[in-house]
């Protein structure tokens, strides 16, 4: 039974915070997802201007960004309250999936680039948004398919592929032109060690919060250092670039206070060269996600999902898709990245991470308040994320482990993280193969796992008691 009007600790899902515990509670989990949020609509709309069509980008690639928070925002709270059967009141964090990215690549090379293909890819999210809620409705006969084991070796590879996006960041960004520099590093160093310092030393909201103050430390740290080191570098070729952990306050004070969300500022366009490999990736999201929730209530409340969550949780990714596309966002999924924040600080109350929703939705209505967020360098972000993303690891072993182990879940791990994270981690050995293998099993370490622990648990004869 829900405990709504009642105070409790953030540990507990049901039931409200002090506003002064829950939004900073709330803040850190948009801090954590904010980039990743944006940077697939960056990728996406970048290669569709190049192209052609860049003029029309140019004109329409803010207002996307914009409405990217505003819809994550909105979904998210559907997951945490849920609407009927859409949401399955589960401590997740929705965003946009950066999951689709190398399908979305086919589809910008196959139709020619242009406002087209992006309106292709729209229409085709918006198709398969609406199958991903039919899977999500029909779960309950579908969960047999995922056991623990299934499941606990998909958050494993959801948490391997994310490490090394973590330690990109660490890094300054693998784009950086002063990628892996001392400065870069030693920030995030810092960063790490603030947020370890807190979680393991400090009590109270302190600890709680401690990716967040780590964060407000690493702002404090990038804002002092040009008093004592140079913001500009020079390349090999002698072209000068600024520093990756420089703060770009000009970014913020260009931003308006205030701005509409439009709808379809992209018209959606049905092509079969898009729908067919967009639908099948639709379906590695749906095991994406319950991976996800999956991680979220073992790591941060120590249980195994019910099927109300997971099939509600499926039904928000779906819906929550198709009413992306209606905005011009890409698909909006659970994010990983929360979920490693989640099993990590084990704060899952549902109000805290409603402030975090409200913060998004604001951004996507105050564009100088995203802003002052979006300028974050990417070095403090991963001194976090390096923390929240090993979370994600431990807890897919947890998962697995729930149960004793047996020869036929250790094969079923094994081969999923050796020949279906393998394959995925080095993808250059699918180059013989027909293309849309290589789209579907190429791009993530998780969709192939996934399909060979599925595959394996279907296949394996079960050990007799």
């Amino acid at each position: 039974m829900e405990r709504s009007n009642q105070y409790v600790t953030p540990f507990d899902f049901f039931g409200r915070l002090p506003l002064r515990q829950a939004i900073p509670l709330g803040l850190q989990h948009v801090l954590a997802m904010f980039v990743g949020n944006l940077t697939p609509i960056l990728i996406i709309t970048n290669l569709c201007a190049a192209a052609g069509g860049a003029e029309d980008f140019a004109a329409i690639q803010v207002m996307l960004l914009q409405n990217a928070m505003l819809v994550a925002g909105l979904v998210t709270l559907v997951q945490l309250f849920a609407i009927g059967p859409i949401g399955g009141k589960v401590p997740i964090i929705m965003g946009t999936s950066s999951g689709f990215i190398g399908v979305f690549q086919s589809v910008v090379n196959v139709m020619g680039g242009g406002i087209v293909a992006y309106g292709a890819i729209m229409g085709a999210s918006i198709l398969g948004g609406l199958f991903e809620t039919v899977l999500g409705a029909f779960l309950k006969p579908l969960r047999r398919f995922f056991p623990a084991v299934v499941t606990g070796t998909v958050v494993l590879s959801i948490g391997l592929s994310l490490i090394s996006v973590g330690v990109g960041s660490f890094g300054g960004g693998t784009s950086a032109k002063d990628y892996g520099s001392a400065e870069n590093l030693l920030i995030a160093l810092a960063v790490m060690v603030i947020v370890l310092a807190l979680k393991h030393g400090a009590k109270g909201l302190a600890s709680s919060s401690c990716i967040l103050i780590g964060i407000i430390c690493g702002y404090i740290i990038c804002a002092i250092l040009p008093l004592f080191l140079s913001t500009t570098g020079v390349t090999a070729d002698g072209v000068e670039y600024t520093k990756a952990w420089v703060l770009n306050w000009d970014k913020v004070a260009q931003a308006s206070w205030f701005a509409v969300p439009a709808i379809l500022p992209v018209k959606p366009v049905f092509d079969l060269r898009a729908i067919l490999p967009v639908m099948i990736m639709f379906i590695v999201t749906a095991v994406e996600t319950v991976g996800d929730i999956s991680g979220v209530t073992e790591g941060g409340m120590g249980r195994e999902a019910t099927d109300t969550e997971l099939s509600g949780g499926i039904i928000c990714d779906g819906l929550g898709s198709s009413f992306a596309a209606l905005f011009g966002v890409l698909p909006n999924t659970s994010f990983s990245q929360n979920v490693g924040l989640v099993t990590m600080t084990k704060i899952v109350n549902r109000t805290a991470l409603a402030c975090g929703a409200v913060f998004l939705v604001l951004c996507g209505l105050l564009p100088k308040l995203a802003a002052i967020v979006s300028i974050m360098p990417q070095s403090v972000l991963g001194g976090a994320a390096v923390i929240m993303f090993s979370s994600i690891v431990m807890s897919g072993i947890q998962l697995i482990t729930r149960e004793p182990l047996t020869p036929r879940s250790m094969s079923i791990v094994s081969v999923a993280l050796g020949l279906g994270y393998g394959l995925g981690a080095n993808s250059a050995v699918l180059s013989g193969l027909p293309q849309w293998i290589q789209l579907i099993f190429g791009g993530s370490g998780i969709v192939p796992a996934a399909f060979v622990a599925i595959l394996m648990n279907v296949l394996l004869p079960k050990e007799k008691a």
